[in-house]
């Protein structure tokens, strides 16, 4: 399996923090050596960091990790192989273009009968049934909204239902974002925490790292972090639901499916 790391503010916040503990999963503390990947979003440009390499020893990693960039939407991955060989073709997150926007996708589990998933605009360029899945739920929505949504949330249910189905197929849990958005589905374990004032310290579970957040927010800060796991050991984290989807924007979870 993989690990995955997603952010939504309301302002934005680079997320340093948070991925130097997924980091050290990615071949350290955990088993997901396969590579590893990282885009962040400012405006509607996207900016993506990947590498084949773990990325607990990794240089590109190091530099993400202490460099701060300011986002409002992330969406990260640590790799275990499991459908197509180590390759950076085959690392998450993957991005495409849809209806004048970049959507971003990861995607943590694996797929039955994931070749026989029907595509058409979007073709993947490696031989995972993560990007398989992530052509096939982007041609579905070209399908569906050939000239765009009139209704994003609305938009987003469809989706739901897309990841339902996938779901049936094996495990299928999943983060999408188009910039303004991000969109989590879980099929066996995901987890969030929202982070607002009054700000407290947090310390890292896989690295011995810490960071009082009261001394880098303003009291107007929103903050929702979600990961597979929780990342930190002394706050409360959410489990969501096999089965549930939730959307956030801003940082806020503005509905639950």
């Amino acid at each position: 399996m993989c690990e995955l790391l997603g952010m939504s503010a309301n302002v934005p916040t680079d997320i340093c923090f948070s991925f130097k503990g997924l980091k050290e999963r990615g071949g350290n503390t955990g088993p997901h050596k396969d590579g590893w990947g990282i885009a962040f979003y400012q405006g509607k440009g996207v900016t993506t960091f990947k590498d084949a390499q773990p990325s607990h020893c990794s240089k590109v990693a190091d530099l993400v990790s202490d460099y701060p960039i300011k986002s409002n939407s992330v969406v990260a991955h640590v790799r275990q192989a499991n459908r197509g060989r180590v390759a950076l073709e085959n690392t998450h997150p993957f991005t495409r273009e849809l209806w004048g926007r970049y959507w971003t996708y990861a995607h943590n589990g694996q797929l039955r009968d994931y070749r026989n998933l029907p595509y058409s605009r979007f073709v993947p360029v490696g031989t995972t049934d993560s990007e398989q899945a992530f052509c096939y739920i982007l041609s579905e929505l070209a399908l569906k909204y050939p000239d765009g949504p009139r209704s994003r949330p609305a938009m987003f249910k469809f989706i739901k239902k897309l990841c339902d189905g996938l779901r049936q197929q094996g495990v299928f849990n999943l983060l999408l974002s188009d910039g303004d958005y991000l969109f989590c589905y879980c099929s066996t374990r995901l987890h969030y925490i929202t982070r607002r004032a009054p700000f407290g310290q947090a310390r890292l579970s896989d690295v011995d790292v810490d960071i009082d957040f009261a001394k880098e927010t303003t009291p107007n800060d929103v903050v929702t972090v979600i990961a597979t796991l929780p990342l930190t050991n002394n706050e409360t984290w959410q489990a969501m639901g096999i089965g549930e989807a939730r959307l956030f924007k801003a940082g806020q979870c503005i509905s639950q499916f």
